[in-house]
């Protein structure tokens, strides 16, 4: 039967979408990435688009989206002092206490914790007292009872606190370090011991990457609170002329740490110990120890490097002086400053930076608060010496 060319276009079968023919209408888009306002490619977008919230030009640049600050205003900040824990020996931050299974660590965390639950001197070196929580987490209550008898007596103190279990860091440590903190506002020390106790092993093992979050998420909590938080590790087993190579896992434990304390024996058996201390707010230190074998505490026979000082500041001694003789407390402005200081050629804007940098020596030496802001008026200083600081609780 013959058909129609009317016929044969009724009978026809569509082309096969996306092989021989062509895509529906509703299919075609002209859209292209880059005209979509939410693109995921910012380069391709208006970028002051994006950043459609209100922008401090002094501190941002929008050209690269980096936070950034000029020198002249990081000289016009203050940044609160860091709290010491023990003077030349001690400060708020992260630290590593490191050394070989029954090197006597944990003689050296009780001793260290009790000293400045009490406030009492450390090796002749000042120690700023504070309430004191120690993760004992490889011991038991009983075990505890007997070490701190044995080197303390029975002379006990509110101010230092034990606790033998804690959650993982990835799994709320910061939590229940918050609230001891919230309950204990004058804390000063957090020991863990042991690390390996509050750690996770990841999909990769230990290595850098987890090494250094570990660490990282733990200063995080020691910068957030003004707090030393000290955390005993072990060393490896293979040895190496540079005593710091002997912390067992990678360079990111120290690498994100504030600095490191370890402690070495010859021998076991060994009564005497070498104590090497490193760390970013303080000088290199080697100190000599001798352990006492009756009482388990530490005596210092000797410290291989001597201790520098500063200089003392002649601007720094004579604000001090002044308020000595002022009662304690002072409030101006920089230029009112200098006219009652007593032989200070300065500019009110280099006054102003030099105390700005010298805050945390002002108060940890001299124990003078120094506070600086700016008003309809201009800026303003306001400074007050603190009756002891060892009892005063650094802001958070």
């Amino acid at each position: 039967m013959n058909m129609t060319d009317k016929e044969k276009e009724k009978v026809t079968l569509n082309p096969a979408i996306g092989v021989a023919g062509e895509q529906p209408y509703q299919m075609y888009n002209k859209d292209i990435i880059t005209d979509k306002a939410c693109s995921d490619n910012l380069q391709a977008v208006d970028f002051k688009k994006i950043l459609d919230y209100k922008i401090d030009k002094k501190v941002m640049d929008v050209r690269d989206g980096l936070s950034t600050i000029s020198m002249a205003e990081l000289y016009e900040t203050v940044y609160p002092p860091k709290s010491v824990l023990v003077d030349g020996f001690l400060y708020a931050g992260t630290y590593l206490f490191v050394g070989a299974p029954k090197v006597g660590k944990s003689f050296f965390m009780a001793q260290l914790g009790y000293h400045v639950a009490k406030g009492l001197p450390l090796w002749n070196n000042k120690v700023h007292q504070g309430t004191v929580l120690y993760l004992a987490l490889e011991d038991d209550y009983a075990r505890l009872q007997k070490r701190l008898s044995r080197m303390f007596g029975v002379d006990g103190t509110e101010k230092l606190h034990f606790a033998m279990q804690a959650k993982a860091v990835s799994n709320g440590l910061d939590y229940q370090l918050d609230c001891f903190v919230k309950e204990h506002p004058d804390a000063r020390l957090i020991i863990i011991d042991t690390l390996q106790k509050v750690r996770e092993v990841s999909s990769d093992g230990y290595g850098y990457a987890s090494d250094y979050e570990i660490v990282t998420k733990l200063k995080a909590f020691s910068d957030k609170h003004n707090i030393c938080l000290l955390v005993v590790h072990h060393t490896r087993k293979m040895s190496s002329e540079d005593s710091f190579d002997m912390i067992s896992g990678t360079n990111g434990l120290l690498g994100a740490a504030d600095g490191a304390f370890i402690v070495q024996k010859k021998k076991r058996t060994d009564n005497q110990a070498v104590m090497d201390i490193a760390g970013r707010d303080q000088q290199d230190l080697r100190l000599i120890l001798e352990f006492d074998r009756e009482h388990c505490l530490w005596n210092m026979i000797k410290m291989e490097t001597e201790l520098w000082r500063q200089p003392p500041d002649p601007l720094l001694e004579v604000i001090n002086q002044f308020l000595e003789k002022t009662g304690g407390s002072w409030k101006g402005t920089p230029t009112e400053l200098i006219g009652v200081l007593e032989n200070m050629d300065l500019q009110p804007n280099v006054l102003t930076r030099k105390l700005n940098v010298s805050a945390e020596r002002l108060f940890n030496e001299y124990g003078i608060r120094y506070e600086s802001s700016r008003n309809h008026d201009g800026r303003c200083i306001c400074l007050s010496k603190e009756n002891d600081v060892n009892d005063e609780k650094l802001e958070r």
